[in-house]
This record gives C-alpha cells, sequence and structure tokens, in this order.
C-alpha cells in the first residue's frame, strides 16, 4: 500500500495546484474586470475543465482515507466482523464503479480526440481532460481493491 499512499498524495498535491491556479486565475479575472474592464477569454471554461480535473485527482486520496460517506443506520448494530465484511464488499463496488468509470473516460477522450473536440470560447481540447483523469480513477480502482483484498481499515473512523 505503500506505492499506492505515495501516488494518491501526489494526485492529492497536484489537484491542490490545480485548485490554486484556478483560484488565481479568476482572482486576477474577475479583478481586472471590475477595475480595467479587461479578462481572462474564457476563463469559466478553464476553471470547468481544470476542476473536473482537479475532482479525479482527488479521488484517489479519498478512497484511500474512506472519505467516503458511509450511511451505517442499517449496520450500527451489526457485529464488527459483519461490518468489516460489508467494507470489503463497499470497495469491492467502489473498485469496480471506478473501473467501469476509467474505461468509459478513456473511451470518451478517445472520441473526442478523434473529433476534435473543444471548448467553446478558446477551444481548449476536451480530450486533455479526459486523459488526466483516467489515471486518478485507475489509481482509485486499485487502491479499493486492495482494501477489498486485504481488509485494510486505514483512514476508517473509528
Amino acid at each position: 500500500m505503500k506505492i499506492l499512499t505515495t501516488l494518491a498524495n501526489l494526485c492529492a498535491i497536484l489537484a491542490g495546484v490545480l485548485m490554486t491556479v484556478i483560484t488565481l486565475l479568476t482572482c486576477v479575472s474577475l479583478i481586472g474586470r471590475n477595475t480595467t474592464g479587461w479578462t481572462i477569454v474564457g476563463d469559466f471554461e478553464l476553471t470547468g475543465v481544470a476542476a473536473g480535473a482537479a475532482i479525479a485527482l482527488f479521488m484517489p486520496l479519498c478512497q484511500l482515507k474512506r472519505g467516503h460517506i458511509i450511511v451505517d443506520f442499517f449496520t450500527a448494530k451489526a457485529s464488527d466482523a459483519t461490518n468489516a465484511s460489508l467494507d470489503r464488499l463497499g470497495a469491492l463496488a467502489v473498485s469496480a464503479t471506478f473501473a467501469l468509470m476509467a474505461w468509459r473516460t478513456v473511451l470518451g477522450g478517445l472520441n473526442a480526440y478523434t473529433s476534435f473536440s473543444g471548448t467553446m470560447m478558446i477551444g481548449f481540447p476536451e480530450w486533455i481532460v479526459y486523459a488526466v483523469m483516467v489515471p486518478p480513477f485507475v489509481l482509485c480502482s486499485v487502491i479499493a481493491l486492495a482494501q477489498a483484498v486485504s481488509g485494510s481499515q486505514q483512514g476508517a473512523a473509528a
């Protein structure tokens, strides 16, 4: 799990950098718009594509820390062994879901690449966003699979 932890942390750091860039871009554009009338063309589009990529990049760390929302209304009084089994089953479901998302994101990216799909204002190539999203989805799937197989409770709330 050490290499998976390192990769998840690197993804989160990259996501944080992207979010910082989005914030600075938005600030510069808003200050310019409200003071001099100058704005960054396509700032809304760039914010959207960067936010999508950042969300995907945060997902592996979220899975590693078991930070997803768990509603335990029906299992609150279940035994620890039952809850552990359900956690493993949930991790397996998350692994399958992210593997499916990675596969479909690859197909979407290939379609965007072959059709030269881009954003409306500045024509930013959409396939780049898809390409950034695939590795964290795969990593999240691998982390969840490792948690399902090992029963790892790293990051689980006490």
